[in-house]
């Protein structure tokens, strides 16, 4: 009691000016609604109910928000809550699904007993012209027909009075309506709307002594008639139809079958009343069904399947003794031992929600107990443990935060450990940025463009741009084997030995393969046996239109011209695994807009979902395909070729290109 009281307090002192000014309403709104009897008519409500029903809206929501955040706050409430909705909530939908379902059924089952009583009594009819016919077919001509008629008019009317009262018998020459209703047959049993009158009818063709006779029984459908139609039922009532384009101004319009109609007249009992309910699960259904007729209008024109409408009242105890009567006096043994088993499983789920709020108890002692230590660590104080009680896995939870109390300042400590690396490796970022060129050389004629990405923080690939006169300009571009700091570590000593040698003067003139020998030799000597490289060295000379290469075991460049593509594989093996190795220079002769692409195998070892790598092929047909285009988007385009052909983002090997287009 505390508790709420305690809570109710909270609510108060949350509440803004708008809630107090919607609650304000809400009361007003309610009050109203109490004396508005008392009220004289002068006075208007209806804005301030208005008004009040959308303040009361309002509040609700507020009180959902305040109660996720405040009344749910606990894990017990919310355990239990669960528990409401896992156990109750289903409980009362599955009853009131059964309740709504036991509603149509037994109101369809009301329709069912009216539809077989009202068609038992067209059989009747049908029966008793077919006999009619029969037998006067049958007598002798010396019989006067009045008297036969007579004689069986009588003997219907004694038969069939008690279920068909005001049955009338007729013997018309005309056969037009029977034409009209049947046109193939000789006879017609049916409900018939004629002139605001519903009858049951039946018709039968008959040859007579003068011509073509037909015999005609009609019962009009009365109250004395609904007395008789599902006895079982309460009281009962037909409601003759009209099409909407004959109904007078102001009456009531309802479709049915895709046609509009509205209520002519109205026929129903007048002494049956519904029984008294045999138990509190006998209550009272409202049904309604529709029974089809024929209907003629004042000019004779027909309209077959004419609506009907039926509206009735039921207990669905009389409807059961009607449908099971036949099955004996143990029929309804099934539907007690159905009530019987729908009671043993609310009990056992009413049992189920007991245990489960007794577990709760349980579970929600251990997980406070555990809050309260999260509040000492909060407080920075890591020597508090928590209370084992029992050895479940609430209690193996209990010992694991224990142990993890005892394990977190080695934890903290390895963090801290952990962010000085990544400072340290980021630093390592930063320097290796700076060892690739800021700047491009310029050179009349070449256009060059570079692209590295590297599959962690640091990259083992490694590209350069050295000019080396004003005509000459050299392209490096190199993979080192590995990934990560150790590749990013012997990229910076190639690209420091690169550098010293190609900047000494008079290199311009030194072969490539001089060149690439000394390279060679430099990682031979300060690098283990598991460390090697591979490299693509190029000078090109724009005033004699030159290119000289050596290829040291890199994947071959390729030199792009009017739509051909050639590869520069002229070398020799990678670097830093044999000393003094002797590679071969290679030279071309380029035209004007010939592209220079440099790659590493991160460019075309991407594979898509069927395992195919991008490959050296479709590298080439981008090319050329973009070759008129500047050395930028030439990149770009490679780039994102690859990565469409993987169909993720993710690297698994550095990706670096340089393209230069040389004039």
């Amino acid at each position: 009691m505390t508790v709420l009281r305690t809570k109710l307090r909270e609510l108060w002192a949350s509440l803004s000016r708008l809630d107090l000014a919607a609650l304000f309403l809400v009361l007003l709104g309610s009050a109203l609604l109490l004396l508005e009897r008392f009220l004289p008519p002068a006075v208007p409500t209806g804005f301030v109910k208005y008004l009040s029903a959308l303040a009361a809206i309002y509040l609700l929501f507020r009180l959902i928000g305040w109660s996720r955040t405040r009344l749910l706050w606990s894990l017990r409430s919310r355990l239990i809550v669960a528990y409401l909705f896992i156990a109750v909530v289903p409980v009362l939908l599955l009853v009131t699904l059964a309740y709504l379902g036991a509603r149509i059924v037994y109101s369809q089952l009301g329709a069912y007993v009216i539809y077989s009583d009202v068609q038992r009594r067209i059989e009747m009819l049908a029966d008793s012209a077919g006999h009619i016919a029969a037998a006067e077919g049958a007598l002798p001509a010396s019989v006067p027909s009045a008297v036969a008629r007579d004689m069986f008019t009588a003997q219907a009317h004694a038969a069939r009075d008690k279920e068909l009262p005001g049955l009338v018998v007729d013997h018309e020459p005309d056969a037009g309506l029977l034409r009209r209703i049947a046109p193939n047959s000789d006879h017609f049993s049916g409900l018939l709307q004629s002139h605001g009158q519903l009858s049951v009818i039946a018709l039968r063709e008959m040859q007579g002594p003068n011509g073509p006779v037909v015999i005609r029984l009609s019962v009009p459908i009365t109250a004395e008639f609904l007395e008789r139609v599902a006895a079982d039922l309460g009281p009962l009532q037909i409601g003759i139809t009209e099409r909407a384009e004959a109904c007078k101004a102001g009456e009531f319009i309802f479709s049915i079958a895709d046609d509009k109609y509205c209520t002519l007249a109205k026929v129903g009992t007048r002494k049956r009343a519904l029984q008294a309910a045999s138990s509190w699960l006998d209550p009272v259904i409202l049904g309604n069904s529709t029974l089809e007729a024929v209907y003629l209008d004042g000019h004779r024109a027909v309209q077959l399947n004419h609506p009907v409408l039926v509206v009735f009242t039921e207990r669905p105890s009389r409807v059961n003794h009607r449908i099971f009567s036949s099955l004996g006096t143990l029929s309804g043994l099934d539907v007690e031992l159905f009530g019987a088993v729908a009671l043993l499983f609310l009990l056992l789920e009413v049992a189920a929600l007991v245990v489960g709020v007794i577990l709760t108890r349980g579970i929600t002692k251990a997980i406070a107990e555990l809050y309260r230590a999260t509040q000492y660590v909060q407080a920075e104080d890591l020597t508090h443990r928590v209370r084992i009680e029992r050895r479940d896995q609430l209690g193996d939870l209990g010992v694991s935060f224990n142990l993890m109390m005892s394990k977190i300042s080695s934890l903290i400590e390895e963090q801290r450990h952990r962010e000085r690396l990544e400072n340290e490796i980021s630093i390592a970022r930063e320097v290796q940025a700076q060892l690739f060129p800021q700047s491009f050389p310029d050179v009349p004629g070449v256009e060059i463009e570079a692209i590295c990405r590297a599959a962690r923080v640091v990259s083992g690939d490694y590209y350069d741009f050295i000019q080396l006169g004003p005509t000459q300009v050299a392209l490096v571009i190199a993979d080192i084997s590995g990934k990560g700091i150790s590749a990013a570590l012997l990229m910076a000593s190639l690209q420091a030995a690169l550098r010293s040698a190609v900047l000494v003067p008079g290199s311009a003139e030194m072969s490539t393969a001089e060149l690439v020998s000394r390279l060679n030799n430099h990682l031979v000597r300060n690098t283990s046996d598991d460390r090697f490289a591979t490299l693509f060295f190029a000078v090109y000379d724009s005033s004699r239109r030159l290119l000289r290469y050596t290829n040291a075991g890199h994947l071959p460049g390729l030199c792009v011209c009017k739509g051909i593509s050639r590869h520069l594989c002229e070398g020799g093996m990678v670097l830093g695994v044999v000393a003094d190795y002797p590679y071969e220079e290679g030279t071309i002769e380029v035209e004007p807009g010939t592209l220079l692409i440099g790659y590493s195998d991160g460019l075309i070892e991407p594979e898509n979902v069927y395992g195919e790598q991008f490959g050296i092929p479709r590298l080439e047909q981008a090319v050329v395909r973009r070759q008129g285009s500047s050395p930028s988007i030439v990149a770009e385009t490679l780039m994102i070729a690859a990565e469409e052909w993987a169909g993720t983002a993710e690297q698994a090997d550095d990706m670096t290109v340089i393209v230069a287009r040389l004039g």
